[in-house]
């Protein structure tokens, strides 16, 4: 699974789409590096002028992970999660 630390476990971003049922939200995914686990985060663009930014990582609540139990989307995730902890710090903007 992803490392631990204090606030809890590291998943890094893997997937940015837009939601087909609602106009103005995206979904962010990130994943735990080994593929297993994924946290969902929600956000409304609400203005311009509303700036959050999308970390490389966040730190997940260990009760707020998903169990992916599709092999594909595990392997995928996996590669992009492993991917993104190469390439970036966790707090780098993307």
């Amino acid at each position: 699974m992803g490392a631990a630390s204090d606030d809890g476990v590291r998943v890094w971003l893997v997937e940015r789409t837009y939601s087909d049922d609602e106009q103005n939200l995206i979904i962010l995914t990130y994943a735990t590096t080994d593929g297993e686990r994924y946290f969902r985060k929600e956000r409304a663009l609400t203005s311009f002028t509303d700036v959050r930014d999308t970390t490389a990582a966040v730190d997940a609540d260990p009760d707020n992970l998903g169990a992916v139990d599709d092999a594909d989307l595990r392997e995928r995730y996996a590669a992009e999660a492993s991917r993104m902890a190469e390439v970036h710090d966790h707090d780098d903007v993307i």
